[in-house]
């Protein structure tokens, strides 16, 4: 390590000191990256020895690999904000090779004692290790078989956060305070207001953690300011079954008041917005505890103000706390009150089944579909207001369902004797479907509901009608909430130019996906493609289908016609040599999972940098996209035309 930032000059008889000037940063850490190179091979060599003795535990061999990993993408995205990132990176791995030494020996104490640590996963999406901080209250080890509470934490935005601050920010420190439960900090892949990607990581730590410690999964509280006020907004009211209460400082609710837009977004895109537009959810205060908190002075005080009256005029009511004279922080004694409002509802717990006895839930699209007992199947309209209402009768058993846009529901057989659904007469819900199934389907048909026996519901989960459902409803972007792997062409393409523009569209992808969601992405030759892939993944395919052996097998079980001459699209034609159709749709070789073909995320770079709010979709489930090649080889793209598709994949030509 350098002695030149702290370097001291003894002078004369009597030691007197003078300090030198500070070094050149950028010589500090030019001088410092060959250590970290040095080091990150030597913990990647111990990690592959580990690999074969630790595969029945690969949480915990992503608990030393993660330290290579923050090395690793500190080195190649050059993310030195300061030379204390050089620093921190050779501490990190510093601990990385403790932790290599003691796993081998088939120890992990670092899992164990008070105060805060690093932990980590490998996520199912891409493969991934992701870190999480985990904080052990001073009670923990003495009390071995309690379920804890948990306080899961969402950070807020960071432009100069990556693995190696993460790591420095909570590895190793002691606790300040007292805290009556586990807190879990997420990573959440970086800056993208825990949307996508990073919406699964606050579920797939979560996960983790559960793996490892006794929790309390009926009192998890989730919190978070700022980015995180904004997260807690959304994944509270999202889920709102999954929390003993939500808090929400400062975060932003609402795409075009936050970014200011002064045009009105297209109609498209207004549907879009929706998937994480907090406002649009409100109602389900109604099923959660949550409050809102903002500074006098902070700007986002609109926002936790915006919810407490849509609360309001929903009957859901939603605190707000203001923090006297402050901006964008929070006043002490607020923070106080927030933390009571949360220890108030961690003392009760979620509700135990049957309760609640009364839920209101809405939502906008499948991919948010669950409230206690109540689970939205399928939607009617997509992005039109979805909500699903019921109230348990206990003097008579009988439950009473409203519904509004829902094709498709299921309810929990055990939460009543009968069901009586939008005014019809009651029906069986304990005893239908023979009683062989945890939950019974109803299905619109025409101005009534029928409930579907044991075989129809087999049927109906098999989705041979290949319907709009839970984590297959789209748009583009939803498939890389889950396992993917990007397939990549090997053949002859049948227009150069377009190979070039798909060839330059996975690579930005690359880049994009590395740089800011934090993993290299998967990719596989076409000719290389297993079965096994098949089933496990969403397959995104480059190329054409002269080019991509596994796009040429699906395309004419796709809603488009491609040949060599031409392009069709809903009804209207165009030259494959200048435009490329972009979409996402059930596979045809697994309807279980997404086909995409030629895209990754919707927003790029330019967005990514810009602001959270702005990681919208913006080509929902197909498009075609016009490109033209530009000086610098990068291709310029202009959206043709785009659309989603209806409840059941169809396009209205």
């Amino acid at each position: 390590m350098t002695r030149q930032i702290l370097a001291v000059v003894l002078l004369g008889g009597l030691g007197s000191v003078a300090a030198a000037q500070p070094a050149d940063p950028a010589a500090v850490v030019a001088e410092l990256k060959p250590q970290i190179a040095e080091q990150l091979k030597r913990l990647q060599d111990r990690l592959e020895s580990l690999s074969a003795s630790q595969a029945d535990d690969p949480q915990a061999l992503a608990e030393v690999s993660v330290y290579a990993k923050a090395a690793d993408w500190l080195l190649r995205h050059n993310e030195f904000h300061k030379p204390d990132y050089a620093k921190w990176a050779l501490t990190a791995l510093e601990t990385g090779l403790k932790r290599a030494d003691l796993l081998a020996e088939g120890k992990q104490p670092w899992r164990t004692g008070a105060g805060s640590r690093i932990l980590a996963y490998v996520s199912r999406v891409d493969g991934s290790v992701q870190p999480f901080a985990v904080t052990l209250p001073a009670e923990f080890d003495q009390s071995p078989g309690k379920r804890w509470p948990v306080h899961l934490v969402l950070h807020g935005r960071g432009d100069t956060l990556n693995e190696v601050s993460f790591i420095r920010q909570h590895d190793g420190k002691p606790l300040k305070e007292q805290p009556a439960w586990i807190q879990l900090d997420v990573f959440g892949r970086t800056n993208n207001a825990y949307r996508w990607s990073g919406e699964t990581d606050v579920f797939e730590a979560l996960h983790a953690l559960s793996r490892l410690y006794r929790i309390d999964d009926r009192r998890v509280t989730l919190w978070g300011f700022s980015m995180g006020g904004a997260g807690a907004w959304h994944l509270g009211l999202q889920h709102p079954d999954r929390w003993s209460s939500v808090g929400a400082g400062a975060g932003f609710v609402d795409t075009v008041k936050y970014l200011n837009l002064k045009e009105p977004l297209s109609p498209l895109h207004q549907k879009l917005v929706r998937i994480y537009d907090a406002v649009d959810y409100a109602a389900n205060a109604f099923d959660v505890p949550i409050i809102g908190y903002g500074g006098e002075l902070d700007k986002q005080l609109l926002a936790a103000k915006t919810m407490t009256d849509l609360g309001k005029a929903a009957g859901a009511p939603i605190p707000l706390l203001i923090g006297p004279g402050v901006e964008h922080k929070w006043h002490p004694d607020s923070l106080k009150e927030f933390m009571a409002f949360h220890a108030e509802h961690t003392a009760k717990g979620k509700p135990k089944f049957p309760e609640p006895f009364e839920l209101k839930f809405v939502t906008y699209t499948p991919r948010y579909n669950s409230c206690f007992w109540a689970t939205l199947e399928e939607q009617i309209e997509p992005y039109a207001e979805t909500r699903i209402e019921g109230k348990l009768d206990g003097q008579d058993d009988k439950l009473k369902v409203a519904t509004r846009n829902v094709a498709a529901f299921q309810i929990d057989r055990n939460v009543a004797e009968t069901i009586a659904i939008d005014g019809n007469p009651p029906t069986a819900l304990r005893t239908a479907a023979e009683g062989l199934l945890p939950g019974v389907v109803f299905v619109h048909e025409g101005d009534r509901w029928r409930a579907l026996d044991h075989r129809s519901s087999i049927k109906f989960f098999e989705n041979g009608d290949r319907r709009k459902r839970h984590g297959l409803q789209g748009p583009i972007d939803d498939a890389f909430m889950d396992s993917f792997v990007c397939v990549k062409p090997t053949g002859t393409a049948w227009h150069g130019e377009h190979a070039a523009y798909a060839e330059w569209s996975l690579e930005r992808f690359e880049h994009e996906y590395d740089k800011w969601l934090r993993a290299r992405l998967p990719v596989v030759n076409d000719t290389q493609l297993t079965p096994e892939q098949i089933v496990e993944n969403h397959l995104v395919l480059f190329g054409d289908p002269g080019s991509n052996a596994v796009l040429a097998k699906v395309i004419d079980r796709l809603p488009i016609r491609w040949t060599k001459t031409e392009l069709v699209v809903a009804g209207k034609t165009y030259d494959p040599q200048t435009h490329a159709v972009v979409l996402v749709f059930p596979n045809p070789l697994n309807p279980h999972k997404y086909v995409v073909i030629n895209s990754g995320h919707t927003f790029h770079e330019t967005e990514f940098r810009a602001s959270n709010a702005t990681l919208y979709p913006r080509l929902g489930d197909i498009a075609v996209l016009k490109f033209s090649r530009q000086s610098s080889g990068a291709y310029a793209e202009e959206a043709a035309w785009a659309d989603v598709f209806d409840a059941g994949w169809n396009l209205t030509e």
